[in-house]
């Protein structure tokens, strides 16, 4: 956090990239700007709040501190670890202690010779979890002590609180889609790997090094540190203007 934290555009964020780099998709590049597209997706009662947010008071004394500059960034330091150490820790090719074990590989039950990604899936929706229940608490406790400070901290803290309210349903929708677009880049592993094939398939090599679900495996890690980074951006850029703030004479 000293050196600032990392500032990723909309349209070229790590998340992005990763995800285009694995799988081959048709999309085309977005015609709206993002301010349009933002607008699309607020109803009436979040314009009516964001409009109060932007809007509203700051000449009001903030009540007591709730908690100091060192702390949050500490705060944020910690949890942003604890998350990249449950990504990179996985039990299995990382040894150690596993918050989230990675699944043993498996036959597909009702597909003779298919891989079975569902519990990858699984796994993967689990660390979206972990870092959704870690990073909300911090958001939340970071937006209280910019609420305390300075009169344009205390704009941007409720300015953060309504957009987070009224963007987590698309939020989730979207991220929702990511674990299912792995899933194509597992399909698309395990065929070449089928194709490959000149002797009996044998589960327990895939994971060994250089086999394609440990190439499976290590995209995915990539995958999801980069969704950390995204869901931290907006933690981080509330980190920025109270570093921003405080190094202000």
């Amino acid at each position: 956090m000293a050196r600032g934290s990392p500032r990723t555009s909309f349209d070229s964020s790590r998340l992005i990239r990763a995800l285009s780099d694995l799988v081959s998709t048709d999309a085309a590049p977005p015609r709206q700007s993002f301010a349009d597209r933002l607008g699309q997706w607020l109803d009436f009662a979040d314009a009516i709040a964001l409009f109060s947010a932007l809007n509203g008071s700051t000449d009001a004394a903030g009540g007591p501190a709730t908690a100091e500059h060192p702390a949050l960034r500490d705060e944020f330091a910690r949890v942003r670890g604890a998350l990249l150490d449950s990504i990179n820790t996985d039990g299995v090719l990382t040894p150690g202690k596993a918050r989230i074990r990675l699944p043993a590989p498996a036959w597909h039950a009702s597909t003779p010779g298919a891989a079975d990604y569902l519990p990858y899936h699984r796994y993967y929706l689990a660390h979206q979890r972990d870092m959704g229940a870690a990073i909300a608490p911090l958001r939340a406790s970071v937006r209280a002590g910019l609420a305390q400070r300075a009169p344009a901290l205390r704009q941007l803290a409720a300015l953060d609180g309504v957009l987070d309210q009224a963007l987590a349903p698309r939020e989730r929708s979207l991220l929702a889609t990511v674990p299912q677009l792995l899933g194509r880049r597992f399909e698309q592993l395990h065929q070449a790997h089928r194709n490959a094939l000149t002797t009996p398939d044998d589960p327990a090599r895939w994971l060994q090094p250089g086999a394609w679900l440990h190439t499976f495996c290590q995209d995915m890690r990539v995958v999801l540190r980069a969704e950390l980074e995204l869901r931290l951006q907006p933690v981080a850029g509330l980190m920025d203007a109270l570093n921003e703030v405080t190094r202000q004479p």
